[in-house]
């Protein structure tokens, strides 16, 4: 085995194992190229072939560390953030950074709507950046919940159901404000999920949440209609 091939696995073996949980930083090639008495070539050999596979993320100027492996979700339900980052493992925490009614000129929501922004976290890292409007005329309760603590979508799937949402996606280039808070380089492309939810014909809430494009992963399963089937 071939000393490129040893650090690659033995690594790949720690993370697989979970020892390495995601975000760990991996040691720098100057240190593994000690441990393993070999070059920092050979090291970062090993490195890259770890980062092409998905494992590890190569940061400039910071290091590398365990990469998050990607959230899967379904496209025909409305997903609640926080359960689908508990499932992997991985502590949920919501960041609201602002609460206040909507500016008339936005259309998404007819009437009177409150405007809630906000990052959703996975293991203390930004995982999707979310602004979002509930109709206060179809949601009136909404106005005394303290988004602050609670993010809004957990709190409207327990408490409001819907009857029919629309999916818009995208890939886009985010801003420079963006990309800051979901800490994605200015040339990494973003997922865009742009989503309206009614209640029997009603608008209940329209949000765009931002998504860096290596952390999440909307899934569609469909199964070939049986002849005769419409």
């Amino acid at each position: 085995m071939t000393p490129a091939r040893r650090i690659r696995d033995e690594i790949a073996g720690r993370i697989r194992s979970g020892a390495w949980r995601p975000g760990h930083r991996i040691p720098t090639e100057q240190e593994l190229a000690a441990q393993y008495g070999c070059a920092r070539a050979t090291v970062s050999k090993a490195l890259g072939e770890l980062a092409a596979s998905g494992l590890i993320e190569r940061r400039r100027k910071a290091g590398s560390f365990v990469a998050h492996p990607p959230v899967h979700s379904a496209v025909m339900t409305v997903p609640d953030l926080a359960e689908l980052i508990a499932a992997r493992g991985e502590d949920y925490r919501w960041q609201a950074l602002s609460v206040e009614p909507a500016s008339q000129g936005d259309g998404a929501i007819p009437g009177p709507a409150l405007c809630v922004a906000g990052l959703h976290l996975a293991a203390n890292e930004p995982f999707a950046l979310e602004r979002r409007l509930i109709s206060l005329a179809e949601v009136p309760d909404a106005g005394d919940v303290d988004f602050g603590r609670e993010a809004p979508g957990t709190w409207l799937l327990a408490h409001i159901p819907w009857t029919e949402v629309r999916h818009v996606i995208r890939a886009v280039s985010p801003t420079r404000r963006e990309a800051a808070l979901l800490g994605a380089g200015g040339a990494m492309a973003c997922l865009e999920l742009d989503r309206t939810t009614w209640r029997s014909g009603r608008v209940v809430t329209h949000v765009r949440q931002l998504f860096r494009g290596d952390r999440f992963d909307l899934v569609a399963e469909f199964k070939a209609g049986v002849p005769g089937e419409g």
